[in-house]
This record gives C-alpha cells, structure tokens and sequence, in this order.
C-alpha cells in the first residue's frame, strides 16, 4: 500500500479555509491512503470544551466529514483525519476513516494528554482495525502511541499498518 502523509499548518478556528488548503495540497498526489493530522481543519490548542464544542462536528454528517468523503471520491483513495466530534453533550478528539465509498469508520482517541482533559471526553472503545482495500488499518492518536497496549491489541486483531494522526 503506497501511503501518503500531509502535513498542515491549520489556521485555527478557520475550518472552511483549512479545508480548501487541504484540497489543494490533495490535489494531483497519488496514495492508496492519506494520513492527515490530528485535528487537521481546526487547529489544535483549544482553552476548554466550550470552545473544543464551537468547532466540533457530527461524525458522519458534519461538514469536515463530508469533505473528507468527496475528496476520498475525488482521487479514489482512503483517508484518515483528525477533527473535533460532537456526539450528544460528548466532545472527543477524533479521526475519521473515509474511501472512495464513503465513510467506513471513527476512532476517538483514549489517552488524552495534559490540558485535552478539560477540552475532550477520553473514547471509551478500544481501536478498531479497518479493512482499506484488502490492508488491515488500526488507527491511534497523538498521545496513545506512549501506551504500548495499543499498539498490541491492532496487532493482534490484525493491523499491517498503524495510522497514527498527530500534531
């Protein structure tokens, strides 16, 4: 699997703006997989959960998502991403799973580190491992990758390639 990893320099709060940027940086590179950062159309140091909860999306259906799903058709490749979900009264740091069919998975990052903890709720699922066109894809975030249980247990419901969003 050829991977591709975009690196940004996210205008905080500008979601619309970051995702043009994005759209141009995707624009003409072949992958079968893009690994975008954590929090990737927001920027990343929010002061508390009110603010993390202006910028957070619904996950399918918010709009970072559905960027992220015509891109994946755009250039028939997988994408994963990080953004700021909103589920209920819950705000995670996420990363969204996308193919050129659309949505396939999230992953809400557990092992928040220092000032996150008054920003997001920890994921209370262990990660999942997707199949990316026949490729075993766990994902992590950031901070998790200091905690060796995590790795181990992609590895062990088979993951060939650790996707790992960071900023």
């Amino acid at each position: 699997m050829k991977v591709g990893f975009v690196q940004n320099c996210p205008e905080f709060g500008n979601i619309q703006a970051n995702l043009d940027r994005m759209e141009k940086m995707l624009t003409g590179k072949v992958a079968e997989l893009f690994v975008l950062p954590e929090l990737f159309s927001t920027g990343y140091q929010f002061k508390n959960m009110d603010e993390a909860h202006q910028y957070a999306e619904p996950i399918p259906d918010g709009l970072t998502t559905n960027f992220l799903i015509s891109q994946a058709k755009k250039i028939n490749t997988y994408i994963i991403a990080g953004l700021v979900e909103v589920d209920k009264e819950h705000v995670y740091n996420s990363s969204v799973i996308v193919g050129p069919n659309g949505f396939i998975g999230r992953y809400r990052k557990i092992h928040l580190f220092d000032n996150e903890k008054v920003c997001f709720h920890a994921g209370s699922e262990a990660p999942s491992v997707f199949d990316l066109n026949g490729i075993k894809v766990g994902v992590m975030i950031c901070f998790d990758w200091r905690f060796p249980e995590m790795a181990r247990s992609m590895a062990l419901k088979g993951a060939e390639i650790i996707a790992h969003p960071s900023n």
